[in-house]
């Protein structure tokens, strides 16, 4: 099968398309044929090694994290999907090596879902990895409805869905973002704050996506919670403050209920560009000009 691969780290020039065995399901594991996946901005920083903590070892790697296709094979004990059914899922693919920007691709059952009906697959890997974020980011706070809640990097792909499931959710969002997103950040129900100002006010919680770091912390009343979008940015609590860091985990029961929410029209779905598996190097160069509103996808 084919598969995106690189054997050393560099720029976007080391991707290219190499052939690699088609993998089995073992058991409790479902094989997907892979019509979709998203390149995120972690990928750029891997694969030109820049990332700040250890690495699988061994190159080459495939990447990827989300996927949206079919089930090709199922493994024993599998009994919650069969041949043909349409899925999404998240494979944490820097722990396990096994990344989706493959035509075929070997997870855990429980790492997927029903894929949201009538949502063309490009639109659908958009939702794994990033909205997984935001509802494990808003369950790590567990805010009673009525709540505050601060989201810098209102905008992105994250931060959207933060937005929309504060929304969903009956929190009063408020979104940082640049001047031209403020027509998004309200879509979403949310107020909006330009980040081109100190941002101001009196809040339950914050979720820092921008890393804009601890000088939030001050914004946030006694005893609510603050959310730094990694491990090393979470800051020492202060005031009785919760600090969390987000860990994006594989949850498909989760994302099953994000699912119910894409097809309620709770949850939008954005797409900024496709890419073959071919021009995969473009997907890489195109987000790391930033500015990207909307899932990079790449197809094989």
């Amino acid at each position: 099968m084919r598969a995106v691969s690189y054997a050393e780290f560099g720029g976007p020039e080391v991707l290219h398309v190499a052939e690699v065995p088609v993998p089995e399901p073992g058991p409790g594991q479902v094989r997907v044929r892979v019509a979709a996946s998203v390149v995120h901005p972690v990928d750029l920083m891997v694969r030109s090694g820049r990332f700040p903590a250890p690495l699988p070892t061994g190159l080459p790697y495939t990447p990827g994290w989300d996927v949206a296709g079919s089930v090709d094979a199922v493994g024993p004990a599998v009994e919650e999907f069969t041949i043909g059914d349409e899925v999404i899922g998240f494979s944490p693919w820097l722990q396990t090596t096994v990344g989706t920007h493959a035509e075929y691709v070997v997870l855990d059952a429980a790492w997927l879902t029903s894929a949201p009906a009538s949502v063309p697959a490009t639109e659908a890997a958009t939702l794994p990895t990033n909205g997984l974020a935001a509802a494990q980011a808003l369950d790590l706070l567990a805010l009673p409805a009525g709540s505050t809640v601060l989201v810098t990097g209102a905008a992105g792909q994250v931060g959207g869905f933060v937005l929309a499931l504060a929304r969903a959710t009956g929190l009063h969002a408020t979104g940082l973002a640049g001047v031209d997103d403020r027509e998004f950040v309200e879509s979403l129900g949310a107020a909006f704050l330009s980040r081109t100002d100190d941002p101001t006010g009196t809040f339950d919680a914050v979720v820092d996506l921008a890393v804009i770091g601890p000088s939030l912390l001050d914004l946030i009343r006694d005893g609510g919670g603050y959310v730094a979008a990694s491990p090393p940015l979470r800051p020492e609590p202060v005031r009785g403050l919760r600090t969390f860091a987000l860990e994006v985990q594989p949850d498909g029961s989760r994302l099953g209920e994000l699912v119910k929410l894409v097809t309620s029209g709770d949850i939008p779905l954005r797409v900024a560009d496709v890419y073959p598996f071919a021009d995969a190097a473009a997907a890489h160069e195109r987000l790391a000009r930033g500015g990207v509103r909307g899932g990079v996808v790449i197809v094989p």
